[in-house]
């Protein structure tokens, strides 16, 4: 109906087939969620692996990958802990992602990612190789049955170390939490208020234990998280080469894109839909191939 002699109504007309478009994609990515907490709100970390400064900086260009993912989709994300480095980048951060299927879609990020770029911390502009390390957990339900006792806690307070005004940083309204049975730890300083970071830390730590119980009972800690890989070389899920060429590929799937930065501008829903097929066509999480160049 619409010609090229009414652009406005062919410029109508496209965007409505884009919209729809993305629409049946949604749909499409929707009936391949299985998993029992696919729907659920989820939990992401990322932790900065072998490479020194030059993995602290990446930890913290993922952890901005998938606010800009977050963004693209519309779903709520909230960074709730960041541990930074000295020089650049995180050691760790934590953020929690809400909306439609955040956990069935960010499941497909967890393990070991790997960069390959001329280092900007390299005075004589050599390549490196570093690596960082995504565990995501689902955030749970309040029916979900986890007993925490309020005598196997610590609470430690602290100043927040990050952005958020002069009331976060000059006053103990961080909270770090440790289960003493089994070691576990998690923490939160986003809120001005020390009760809402301890509310969203005891969340994040009912997730936690919930993957230890898991765990504990049938028997292999990837239940829930998926294998657990030292992020090092050979373990990696994903490579980003900037240097000699450019190239995403995930090494599960074989879904690769050549636009490095708008992978890391947020475009990753490609990724996510070739692993949950692949995760419907084998009926069990896919895992990386062996094998790979230092470049590959």
């Amino acid at each position: 109906m619409a010609s090229d002699e009414k652009p406005e109504e062919l410029a109508e007309v496209e965007q409505a087939h884009r919209e729809l478009e993305h629409e049946l994609e949604r749909a499409e990515t929707a009936a391949l969620m299985s998993g029992q907490y696919d729907r659920s709100a989820a939990i992401l970390t990322v932790h900065a692996g072998a490479g020194g400064v030059d993995a602290q900086d990446w930890a913290e260009m993922l952890l901005r990958m998938y606010l800009r993912w977050a963004e693209r989709e519309g779903l709520k994300a909230e960074v709730v802990d960041v541990s930074a480095a000295e020089e650049a980048g995180v050691h760790s951060a934590t953020a929690i992602f809400s909306g439609p299927y955040a956990f069935g879609l960010l499941s497909s990020e967890r393990g070991v990612h790997r960069l390959v770029r001329i280092s900007p911390f390299d005075q004589q502009k050599r390549r490196h190789t570093a690596f960082a390390k995504v565990d995501v957990l689902p955030e749970l339900a309040d029916e979900v049955p986890v007993e925490i006792r309020p005598e196997d806690l610590k609470v430690d307070t602290y100043r927040s170390q990050g952005a958020g005004g002069q009331h976060v940083n000059k006053t103990e309204s961080a909270i770090r939490i440790t289960h003493l049975p089994t070691g576990t730890v998690v923490a939160c300083q986003n809120e001005r208020s020390q009760h809402s970071n301890r509310e969203t830390a005891m969340r994040m730590l009912r997730s936690k234990l919930f993957e230890l119980q898991l765990a504990e009972r049938q028997g292999r800690l990837d239940a829930v998280r998926g294998e657990n890989r030292e992020a090092a070389w050979a373990n990696q899920i994903r490579n980003y080469v900037l240097q000699p060429y450019t190239m995403v590929k995930d090494r599960r799937t074989g879904a690769e894109n050549g636009d490095v930065q708008s992978v890391l501008d947020g475009n990753l829903s490609p990724f996510m839909r070739s692993w949950l097929e692949a995760r419907a066509r084998l009926g069990r999480e896919p895992v990386p191939t062996d094998g790979g160049s230092a470049t590959d």
